[in-house]
């Protein structure tokens, strides 16, 4: 493990050890004052079938590296969720080892993916790339959510968006829940390659402006965004939820396309075939990007 992910997953061990409630994981009262919330060291490597000694190690991020078996016995005894033992893994270093992307600096979409958007025309659509950004968007996404088209390249991503867009807030019914969303994906992309620079410099920015992302970053919980709803409240057509799936491409992990749909017959549906029918005819929602990166 480099430096920067001994250090990672020292705090994402501390951070989750400390959000583990004694009792519910089956640990008798032993009559000791607890002077910080969640289990104590101790507690942990005793749930994990390990010594103290060497769980204080790993938690302390010296150079060790445990089994797959000490892995998966660390993550049940923390409690964590697919999403929080995948990063764990990453973070250990028992995923393989990464194959350098094809391209740090810029991720291009293929034609046919710009025709796959454009089939997908009744429903909105986007697709997204390494730290959440937005590689491409359909007509109804761009409607729905933002032209991302017509902001500055290096603007179009998601999670920037959400935090730091003039009209997020306002767009989004439960926008904590999408922003803190939006900021556990990206702790598990820093996990799954610690050394991107650009993603570095985004969370950076990122902590610099917004005292709500900060908050969130600081307590190093994960999430991957398979599937979902949002609550929206549209300036157009009022109140609606969409539900989405999430489909990484076969070859190309690093590009999620999100499709978003609303439940046949409800006012959901009927919001969204009124702002289908109102883009068809606005001079205002401008055709996709072709320029160079997009």
């Amino acid at each position: 493990m480099t430096t920067k992910a001994n250090r990672e997953l020292a705090d994402f061990l501390r951070r989750a050890r400390s959000q583990i409630d004694p009792a519910r994981a089956g640990l008798p009262p032993d009559g000791r004052v607890r002077r910080v919330p969640g289990l104590r060291r101790e507690e942990v490597a005793r749930l994990a079938g390990v010594s103290t000694d060497y769980y204080a190690r790993l938690e302390q991020g010296r150079r060790i590296t445990p089994s797959a078996a000490v892995v998966e016995a660390i993550g049940r005894a923390l409690g964590l969720d697919a999403a929080g033992r995948a990063h764990l893994e990453d973070l250990i270093g028992l995923t393989s080892a990464p194959v350098p992307r094809r391209a740090r600096d810029v991720q291009r979409v293929r034609p046919g993916l710009y025709q796959l958007l454009d089939a997908l025309d009744g429903e909105p659509a986007l697709i997204l790339g390494r730290r959440t950004d937005v590689l491409a968007a359909n007509r109804m996404a761009k409607v729905l959510f933002t032209d991302f088209d017509r902001l500055p390249a290096a603007q179009r991503n998601y999670a920037r968006w959400m935090f730091l867009g003039e009209d997020a807030r306002s767009l989004f019914a439960d926008w904590h829940d999408q922003a803190r969303a939006a900021v556990e994906s990206l702790r598990f992309e820093v996990g799954r390659d610690p050394g991107d620079q650009a993603t570095a410099a985004l969370v950076a920015e990122l902590r610099h402006n917004s005292r709500e992302f900060d908050h969130w970053w600081e307590q190093h919980r994960v999430h991957q965004r398979t599937h979902g709803s949002k609550r929206l409240r549209h300036p157009l057509v009022g109140d609606l939820t969409v539900e989405y799936e999430t489909l990484t491409l076969p070859g190309d992990p690093d590009t999620t396309l999100y499709v978003y749909t609303t439940e046949a017959g409800s006012p959901s549906r009927r919001a969204l075939e009124l702002l289908a029918g109102w883009t068809a005819t606005s001079p205002h929602v401008q055709p996709r990007s072709h320029e160079p990166g997009m």
